[in-house]
């Protein structure tokens, strides 16, 4: 990055209005750090901390900085994050996490970005500082949900599971936000790919925790849990194919069931099996329900998506008048 990128950066940013989000759960020894450095990278944002049932001084620190603090009494990040989208008006919006681990100096870099390319969202693709930053399960995590998005749209980002992101307000007030916990890092990557929304990245450094501050991440738990949220994206995003293929192999069980019955039948004219028969008739009537039921998910879903973001204007068009 040359010398003058930054300057520039903060020249973009300061002609829309714009805000730091930041979702914060027992994070005293890291937020005032956060609030402190995005108020000297953005002098002329609002800095939302929204807190979510800590149990330590989070809020005190967070008020105690300068930033303006809410509280979001259901448990979860995209609780949160659904409530920020939702509460807070503005030009741009800047999403970080309130660990200290994200590099607040590029964000004015990354809104010049947003706003020169006329992107909708721009994803902070962390290069870390410390070994200790990025843990290897954490890695492990990315890298899978990373193949199976690209496996999904034929592109995606390279760095998935990142909590540092720049949005258009157009992104932000059509994002459809359902998720209640962690997952809702991907559903952000999900929405923009799905849409084909115009979308970039930038490499940022990503720097450990501060000392004394833990990480909520469970590598065990959260790699079920990332499991289970690859199978869920699929289902949202692909569901005619998901419940075709579901279709497709109850209808294959049901034919193999039926061969040597109706082999039998014409054979001899007797039905010897009736309960093999019954359930071949009913897995076929699943089959069939299966894929009228990923018909009906698919059938309008993208279009509805895709009309609550065209209502608002692109990026940059609210000051520029373009």
């Amino acid at each position: 990055m040359s010398s003058n990128e930054p300057h520039a950066g903060s020249m973009a940013a300061s002609q829309f209005q714009t805000a730091v989000l930041v979702p914060c759960y027992n994070e005293e020894r890291a937020v005032a750090k956060v609030v402190a450095d995005f108020r000297a990278a953005l002098p002329d944002a609002a800095i939302y901390v929204y807190d979510n049932n800590s149990t330590d001084r989070t809020v005190e620190a967070a008020r105690q900085a300068g930033a303006v603090v809410r509280r979001e009494a259901y448990q979860g990040k995209g609780h949160v994050v659904r409530r920020m989208f939702n509460d807070v008006e503005a030009d741009v919006y800047v999403l970080v996490d309130g660990d200290a681990t994200y590099d607040a100096s590029s964000a004015p870099g990354m809104i010049a970005k947003l706003i020169d390319e006329r992107l909708d969202m721009v994803v902070a693709t962390r290069i870390d500082q410390d070994q200790a930053a990025y843990r290897p399960g954490h890695r492990a995590g990315n890298w899978l949900l990373t193949g199976f998005v690209t496996h999904m749209f034929g592109r995606a980002f390279t760095d998935i599971l990142s909590g540092y992101r720049v949005f258009s307000r157009r992104f932000v007030k059509s994002f459809p936000v359902l998720s209640g916990g962690f997952e809702i890092e991907r559903k952000l990557t999900v929405h923009a790919l799905e849409l084909e929304l115009p979308v970039g990245k930038m490499a940022t450094p990503y720097y450990p925790r501060p000392s004394g501050s833990a990480s909520k991440l469970s590598t065990w738990k959260d790699g079920f849990r990332i499991l289970w949220t690859v199978f869920k994206l699929y289902r949202a995003a692909r569901p005619l194919s998901l419940f075709r293929a579901f279709g497709v192999a109850l209808a294959i069980i049901s034919i193999g069931l039926a061969i040597p019955i109706f082999i039998t039948y014409v054979q001899e004219g007797l039905v010897p099996r009736l309960p093999t028969a019954v359930l071949s008739t009913g897995l076929m009537v699943l089959a069939f329900l299966s894929i009228a039921c990923g018909l009906i998910l698919d059938t309008g879903r993208r279009e509805l998506k895709l009309i609550a973001y065209l209502a608002l204007r692109a990026p940059g068009e609210q000051r520029r008048g373009r």
